[in-house]
């Protein structure tokens, strides 16, 4: 399955993404990120804990969407309120397009500690999604199907509560 996470900025929550999915689906999967409007830089912050959970950061970057005309995504994922709410580019058309909103953790502030906690709550509920999309084989399911499927994951495993990562 071919997924691209999308974020406004595409510099932190679509690139854990990506990332979170290529380690997980190892192959299976297939994840890109992009922003609408993205700021040309990765958070460092992203790039330190997915280093520290041994997850692979070559070849991240911030880019926009433009640059995955050719990738036909099966799935399209927006990350971000403010991405959903975004008109998609016409080449999304065949694309299964789901909101799997999550809260940037790149926009609070704390301790190393606590913002290491911040960042892996969001962290641990993308690797629970991805390892729920394994569970999916897109070839016996429906366009409509595969849509309620990847909703109910959303719903089964809900984004975290920021204000309530306490370290």
């Amino acid at each position: 399955m071919k997924i691209l996470f999308i974020c406004t900025h595409n510099r932190c929550r679509s690139v854990l993404g990506e990332a979170i999915t290529n380690h997980i689906g190892q192959g299976r999967l297939q994840a890109r990120s992009a922003g609408s409007q993205p700021v040309g830089e990765v958070h460092p912050l992203s790039l330190q804990f997915l280093t520290e959970r041994g997850i692979s950061t070559e070849g991240l970057c911030s880019q926009s969407w433009d640059e995955h005309e050719d990738f036909a995504p099966d799935v399209v994922f927006t990350v971000c309120d403010s991405a959903a709410a975004e008109s998609c580019p016409v080449w999304f058309g065949n694309s299964i397009k789901v909101h799997w909103g999550l809260p940037d953790p790149s926009k609070l502030e704390g301790s190393d500690e606590k913002m290491r906690a911040l960042f892996f709550a969001v962290m641990d509920v993308i690797e629970a999604r991805a390892h729920k999309l394994l569970e999916l084989d897109k070839a016996l399911l429906s366009d409509e199907e595969l849509e309620a499927r990847l909703k109910d994951i959303e719903q089964q495993i809900p984004a975290p509560n920021l204000a309530e990562v306490i370290i």
